[in-house]
C-alpha cells in the first residue's frame, strides 16, 4: 500500500517562504526518484523540481530556480521543498509524485496535494 502523504501549504505573503513536506511509505522510499508537481487555478500540472534516488542530483523548472530547494531524507522516508522568495505565480496545488522507475515522466503514486496561497 503505497502511500504518498503531502502537507505544509497555507497562506503566506509575497516574498514569504513555506517548507512542504511528503510523508512516504509502503515502497523502499531510498531507491526511487521522486518529484514535485503543481497545479495552479485554471492551468494544467506543471512540473516543479526532481530528486534522484540518493539525493544528490536535483532539478528545477526554470520558473522557481534559485528559490525553490527540493531535498530529502531517506532515514525518515520524507521530501521536501523549501520555496523562498514566494511570488502570486506560485499560487498552486503542490502534489508529491513517485515514477514507477528511474526518471520516467509519468508518475504511478500522487500525495493529495497541499494549497499554497501566495497573497498579501
Amino acid at each position: 500500500q503505497v502511500q504518498l502523504v503531502d502537507s505544509g501549504g497555507g497562506l503566506v505573503q509575497p516574498g514569504g517562504s513555506l517548507r512542504l513536506s511528503c510523508a512516504a511509505s509502503g515502497f523502499t522510499f531510498s531507491s526511487y526518484w521522486m518529484y514535485w508537481v503543481r497545479q495552479a487555478p485554471g492551468k494544467g500540472l506543471e512540473w516543479v523540481s526532481s530528486i534522484n534516488a540518493g539525493g544528490g542530483s536535483t532539478y528545477y523548472a526554470d520558473s522557481v530556480k534559485g528559490r525553490f530547494t527540493i531535498s530529502r531524507d531517506n532515514a525518515k522516508n520524507t521530501l521536501y521543498l523549501q520555496m523562498n522568495s514566494l511570488k502570486s505565480e506560485d499560487t498552486a496545488v503542490y502534489y508529491c509524485a513517485k515514477p514507477p522507475s528511474g526518471s520516467s515522466y509519468s508518475c504511478d503514486y500522487w500525495g493529495q496535494g497541499t494549497q499554497v496561497t501566495v497573497s498579501s
